[in-house]
């Protein structure tokens, strides 16, 4: 993502209508990569989740991906990019629909034209957005989270790409190093996480019990996707087919691989398990790590930054505790934090020798290996502004959109209790022929004795979803007749084949 001899390069280097079809080829498979992570990210959250709101976050990511396509087109890109815009923080509506957006050199690399540059970069923001959807874990409406998407996109996330990003971003041009959004997107996605689920308050204290992920397995599908989908994320931020790009994919995979293990490890010491939901988690606290740096850094470096993303974020899942907000998808812990190691490691191990091998970027200092002692502090101000920035935004936009009529934020407690699928969907990601509502009307191994087989149980009406509880879009309440009277006898585990009451 570096630019800064972009306005160095000869006319003669790379035409306006001569591309080398090689590095387009690369981009637009790259961006394809990045918008398979999407998907990765419903299926990661919708496995981490509780079965009654697993559909309703695989409808928030993708909800989210369409509202920030049509941001990005509208006038999301021309104010993060921009190129007559000249006050450092955000740009100006030149290329308001794509307009005057076509075959000249992008404002990220001369290597490839502007609309190829402009797609690439809707990618990184889509995946964003999904990203802070986990924000909504359990209690949040849909709805409502679709006008905060675009809001929070023009507000918060395209300052932040033009300050890093634009050939006019004061830290573009101060010479903050940022390779593939440790700034935008992850530090933005996770401290936006963390201010959305303060406004939207915690969960009650009953939800918080026990709670565990209710599909380890798409936990582990969603992770794959979204390490495959990193590859193309980190390799395309080089915008050619070149020996950066190479280098950003194997620093990639080193800090991801690394980060799972440490993860692990650190859960084993209490656990004696080795968790798969640690696996993945440290795996992406690496991915993260490795945004702002993979393409700065030797490969020996990355082993460093796995290794402090994987214990360092394990141990800010602590954080939400001390704060009392109820981060459920740990976004702050896994992203900002993650983030926040990447960027500072750069401050360290950045090397003009790998910055140099995208063939255009010759002029770009790299950290302390290269005796660049000023760029500690450079980065540690980026990360300060980054972090107090968009947890402020983001902040303000959620409690504004939470007072307008019809645009709550949270859904009722009842809607909470019986799950986010049933009130804002309808729909559920494991649908099943439904005996009883709570498990504790059944026994382990068989079900209660008394009236088992009443012919209300077995001709009651079905009703719609909408009908069942109340979720702040104007459903009615439940009458008197959804309560049952009274709970009926459990009965416990068999013994000689003959079931006790409890």
């Amino acid at each position: 993502m570096d630019t800064r001899d972009v306005l160095a390069i000869s006319s003669g280097r790379v035409m306006a209508s001569t591309y080398d079809r090689g590095d387009l080829s690369f981009i637009i498979i790259a961006g394809g990569m990045v918008f398979f992570m999407v998907p990765g990210l419903a299926f990661l959250y919708s496995g981490l989740s509780r079965r009654k709101s697993a559909l309703s976050l695989i409808w928030a990511v993708a909800a989210s991906n369409a509202v920030v396509i049509f941001q990005w087109y509208f006038w999301g890109y021309s104010l993060a990019f921009s190129s007559s815009a000249t006050n450092g923080y955000i740009g100006n509506l030149r290329n308001f629909g794509l307009m005057h957006v076509l075959d000249d050199p992008s404002p990220g690399s001369p290597l490839i034209p502007e609309i190829l540059y402009s797609f690439f970069q809707m990618e990184f923001a889509c995946v964003t957005a999904g990203i802070l959807m986990g924000g909504l874990a359990e209690r949040g409406r849909v709805f409502p989270a679709m006008v905060f998407t675009f809001c929070w996109m023009t507000i918060v996330y395209c300052p932040l790409a033009c300050w890093i990003w634009s050939t006019h971003g004061w830290a573009f041009k101060w010479g903050v190093l940022d390779f593939a959004g440790g700034g935008p997107v992850e530090i933005g996605s996770g401290v936006a996480g963390l201010a959305y689920s303060w406004v939207l308050g915690r969960r009650n204290e009953r939800e918080l019990l026990n709670f565990r992920p209710h599909n380890v397995s798409q936990v582990g599908l969603g992770t794959f996707m979204l390490w495959f989908g990193w590859i193309g994320f980190n390799g395309g931020s080089a915008f050619g087919a070149n020996l950066r790009a190479i280098f950003a994919i194997w620093n990639t995979m080193i800090a991801a691989a690394f980060g799972g293990i440490v993860w692990c490890l650190l859960d084993f010491r209490f656990e004696r398990r080795w968790s798969m939901v640690g696996c993945c988690s440290g795996t992406i606290a690496g991915l993260v790590a490795a945004t702002p740096s993979s393409g700065f850094l030797k490969p020996w470096s990355s082993v460093i930054v796995g290794i402090l993303a994987g214990g360092l974020c394990n141990f800010a899942t602590k954080v939400k505790f001390l704060l009392r907000i109820d981060d459920a998808l740990d976004l702050f812990a896994e992203h900002a934090v993650g983030g926040v190691v990447g960027l500072m490691l750069n401050a360290f191990f950045a090397s003009s020798t790998i910055i140099k091998m995208d063939g255009v970027s010759n002029n770009i200092a790299g950290g302390w290996v290269d005796h660049n002692w000023k760029l500690l502090y450079m980065q540690f101000a980026y990360v300060m502004a980054t972090c107090f920035y968009t947890f402020f935004m983001t902040a303000l936009v959620a409690k504004t959109l939470d007072m307008i009529p019809g645009l709550r934020l949270r859904s009722t407690p009842e809607g909470e209790m019986v799950g986010m699928d049933e009130v804002e969907i309808g729909e559920f990601a494991t649908d099943y022929i439904e005996l009883r509502r709570d498990v504790a009307d059944c026994s382990t191994f068989g079900f209660s004795r008394a009236d088992m087989f009443k012919p209300s149980d077995t001709t009651s009406e079905e009703r719609p979803a909408h009908e069942t509880a109340p979720n702040g879009n104007g459903a009615a309440p439940p009458t008197a007749t959804d309560v049952p009277e009274r709970l009926e006898t459990i009965t416990e585990k068999p013994e000689n084949g003959r079931p006790t009451a409890s």
